[in-house]
């Protein structure tokens, strides 16, 4: 695997800290998590190919411990608000005087400086500083955020993956390590650079929910079928919207333009009339096979089984039977190989490490 051989300590946290140290198991690296004793939160979800030390920082026995084993570390992974490990004498500043190829990799909401770098923050309140929450929901109510994947996991996770991949690259020039400070603030704004680039084009000039692709156009949504089932449509090409328009059983002649958007509003209406009057395996019938971008929305339950999802092996499961999603992007080479085996109990491998 692609990562082999390289050492992580992820200091357990909530959500973002365990899936970056879950992605860098699943491709190979050897991941310990620190545990402390008597852990709470959700250290169990994502701890798949990892091993657990459960040690009391406070105590400078176990703060000595950490620095021992971070002389042999190539990243220390840490969730902490700024300052929590210096405080530990645990800094970046002593770990990596004692391994200067140590990567220290710090992700937190709002970053290592700044007003709100000591205060508290969830998912939402990161997604709301970035300016991305102020374009997310419907046309005339309030923002909502997307469950907590796009600043947890979108801009903190895997932006803070990303850093210590390139970290690691980097050192194979340079022979030292450097500090990651993975601001999910920051992240999640990143992500949204073509919102911020493509605002001149006219994309979003609109309110919220009244755009293109916030849920605004007829041919840009969901749709409620006659069974309670739901269709995604995406027909933005012109091509793809005649072939959507084909199988609604409409004609493009008798139909305003497609980017009429004083339009768009009856538009929806209509299409939300029709997609009620089928089942939604009867529209899958209709549209699959087709380029008119229409498909359907399927529950956790469901998405396993689909034929496509199944012909490619999209989801893994455990000793226990338990399902989840197959590490991406796929290597030609040197693909993930997940454990199959449960996560590690909190101190497992204490005595073993």
């Amino acid at each position: 695997m692609a990562l082999q051989g390289i050492r992580v300590l992820e200091l357990a946290g909530l959500a973002p800290g365990p899936f970056c140290g879950m992605v860098l198991a699943d491709f190979g690296a050897r991941v310990v998590r620190v545990d402390p004793p008597r852990a709470r939160g959700d250290v169990s979800f994502l701890g798949r190919g990892k091993r657990s030390l459960a040690v009391d920082l406070k105590r400078p026995e176990g703060a000595a411990l950490l620095r021992r084993l971070c002389r042999q570390a190539d990243v220390v992974l840490e969730p902490f608000r700024h300052g929590v490990m210096e405080k530990l004498q645990l800094g970046p500043e002593i770990l990596q005087r004692e391994n200067p190829k140590l990567i220290y990799a710090r992700l937190t909401g709002f970053g290592q400086s700044g007003r709100f770098s000591r205060v508290a923050g969830h998912d939402i309140n990161y997604l709301a500083l970035s300016g991305v929450l102020s374009k997310i929901g419907r046309s005339g109510e309030n923002p909502y955020a997307p469950l907590n994947l796009l600043a947890d996991f979108g801009g903190g996770s895997l932006m803070c993956t990303l850093g210590i991949l390139v970290a690691l690259f980097e050192r194979m020039r340079s022979g030292k390590g450097q500090v990651i400070d993975a601001s999910m603030v920051e992240g999640t704004a990143y992500l949204s650079t073509f919102l911020w680039n493509s605002q001149q084009t006219g994309l979003w000039e609109r309110p919220r929910g009244q755009n293109m692709l916030d849920g605004g156009a007829p041919f840009y949504t969901t749709y409620r079928t006659a069974d309670g089932g739901f269709m995604a449509v995406g027909a933005i090409e012109p091509k793809f919207y005649k072939l959507l328009i084909k199988g609604l059983g409409l004609k493009s002649d008798e139909l305003p333009n497609q980017m009429s958007m004083n339009d768009w509003p009856e538009m929806k209406k209509r299409f939300a009339d029709i997609f009620a009057e089928k089942t939604r395996d009867e529209w899958c019938q209709i549209f699959n096979g087709t380029d008119a971008c229409v498909t359907p929305v399927l529950t956790f339950e469901e998405v396993t089984q689909h034929d496509h999802n199944k012909e490619r092996g999209s989801f893994i499961y455990d000793e226990d039977q338990g399902v989840s999603p197959c590490p991406a992007p796929r290597l030609s080479d040197t693909p993930a190989l997940p454990s199959s085996k449960r996560g590690p109990f909190i101190g497992e491998h204490t005595e073993e490490l």
